[in-house]
């Protein structure tokens, strides 16, 4: 779910945090929890954030069984061990907090194993689309949040969306599949199309089925969003998807 590849030239299409820090986005973690609602709205972030990682190993070592090569198949290894890597930053912090992690992903597997039943990769480049477009769409969102959390729960989720190597992997080997067969392209871009609809649907829902979470992002606590943020949000999510279809060589 959240490799967290950024395209270079899409790195400002979304933002990290607000230029000035006010409200919660100012204060720490033991400051802000203090509200019941809003420590609800997190445990739910890192939750989900958490089986998303986990997914996210599951599937890429999944993945690498597709892969052609040997060097293919131990590069998704790696990137397999980087994702499970920031699922236990989540783990080990949801129990520093107090929570049990397993309670806190329990949620939200229904809704992301169904994401990713109902966006299977059919081939290896399928895999890598899947992984470098879809995943970063959702990846997008979360930073988007980021923005509006304390320091300690923005730095740490802003950390486990950093980089796993796959944006570059993903590029290389995609338009290299391109320029070999350019028809693949056609096919790879529909994938893609579709991915972006399953993925903000897949956002929505995880939302909309958690109050504390879905009440903190319009702006109950912390210093969610208005309804015209919302539309901006996702416009940049828009635009980023965009230039990571460009990058690919993809028609968007």
């Amino acid at each position: 779910m959240t490799t967290s590849d950024k395209p270079d030239n899409a790195s400002d299409a979304t933002v990290d945090a607000p230029a000035e820090q006010t409200g919660v986005a100012a204060q720490d973690w033991a400051t802000a929890a203090a509200d019941p609602q809003y420590r609800a709205a997190v445990v739910d972030l890192l939750g989900a954030l958490a089986y998303g990682e986990l997914a996210a190993f599951e599937r890429l070592a999944e993945d690498a069984k597709l892969a052609p090569t040997l060097a293919d198949k131990a590069e998704l290894a790696k990137m397999a061990s980087a994702e499970f890597h920031h699922f236990e930053r989540l783990r080990d912090r949801l129990t520093e907090i107090g929570e049990e992690p397993t309670h806190a992903m329990q949620p939200f597997v229904a809704a992301l194993d169904g994401f990713h039943r109902q966006t299977a990769p059919s081939d290896w480049l399928e895999g890598l689309v899947k992984a470098y477009v879809g995943d970063s769409i959702a990846s997008d969102f979360y930073r988007e949040v980021a923005a509006r959390l304390d320091t300690d729960s923005r730095e740490l989720v802003l950390a486990v969306l950093d980089d796993t190597g796959h944006a570059g992997f993903a590029v290389e080997k995609v338009r290299a599949a391109i320029d070999a067969e350019p028809r693949v392209g056609g096919r790879l871009a529909l994938w893609a199309r579709r991915l972006m609809g399953e993925a903000l649907s897949q956002s929505q829902r995880v939302v909309a089925d958690r109050d504390a979470l879905s009440t903190m992002l319009v702006g109950g606590v912390a210093d969610g969003f208005d309804l015209a943020e919302v539309g901006r949000m996702f416009s940049r999510i828009t635009e980023a998807h965009t230039k990571r279809m460009a990058a690919l060589g993809l028609a968007a």
